[in-house]
């Protein structure tokens, strides 16, 4: 993985600042420089549709880990709490060249609905983890129902898709019934984990790191937290290590690609 240095950024700055003194852009206003007839300024094309789910044949219902065969992990975050960290942990990943999961709650889209937008062109995977973040499986059918599809629909509104994945809501896997009801919804496949970075726990950034790196290998899924401090400040050297051991942070699709 690759660091972009303050150095580097402002060489790169300072460049940048020297074509504009030097005349090599123009406004368009009659002024001269390098470029004789500058091109009309064009708006930006409106997005496309984000991916939406997959079906990967040969594979079971509820995903835990991807091929033991290739050097590369999923680092996956359930999107919800200060947005802040959320950019904080996404600008850390895309320094390392790294790309990650988001599994989003629905409400936390509602509060923050320009955050989907910024994953996506990050080019990382989002995904549905439910609308209130409840106990999914300890619900009703039409609780259930409501919840998986009410964030779907803010996903859809947001990106043109219901997201790449499905990750139930305070639980590792999905009952059978959830399941049914992700499926119905459009997601072939429920997200599960092997490695459990506890962050959630607030147990400080060592202890994150620790629990990680002890039980991350190739093909692993990991659960992790946007909105914790100690997550942000274990991501580093979560990443330093990962690149150590040469294994690849990859969005979870390219996982099972």
């Amino acid at each position: 993985m690759v660091r972009v240095t303050t150095t580097d950024r402002r060489t790169v700055l300072r460049a940048s600042a020297g074509l504009v003194t030097a005349g090599a852009f123009t406004t368009g206003c009659g002024t001269s420089g390098a470029v004789p007839h500058p091109t009309r300024f064009r708006a930006p094309a409106k997005p496309s549709p984000a991916p939406g789910p997959r079906r990967l044949p040969g594979l079971p219902a509820q995903l835990t880990h991807g091929p033991r065969t290739h050097p590369r992990v999923a680092l996956t975050f359930h999107g919800n709490g200060d947005p802040a960290t959320a950019h904080a942990l996404l600008r850390e990943a895309e320094q390392a060249g790294a790309r990650v999961t988001v599994l989003a709650v629905g409400t936390w889209l509602d509060a923050h609905p320009d955050v989907s937008r910024r994953i996506l062109d990050g080019g990382h995977d989002l995904g549905n983890h439910t609308l209130h973040h409840l106990g999914i499986n300890d619900m009703s059918e039409a609780e259930a129902r409501v919840e998986i599809e009410g964030c779907a629909q803010r996903l859809r509104r947001l990106t043109g898709s219901i997201g790449s994945w499905f990750r139930p809501s305070r639980a590792a896997r999905a009952s059978p019934l959830v399941e049914r009801l992700a499926r119905e919804t459009g997601y072939p496949h429920v997200l599960s984990y092997d490695v459990d970075s506890l962050d959630f726990t607030s147990p400080g950034a060592p202890a994150v790191t620790r629990e990680v790196l002890g039980g991350i290998r190739a093909g692993s899924v990991v659960s992790l937290h946007f909105g914790y401090a100690d997550t942000v400040a274990a991501l580093p050297a979560v990443l330093e290590e990962l690149d150590r051991r040469g294994l690849a942070a990859v969005t979870t699709t390219e996982l099972f690609s």
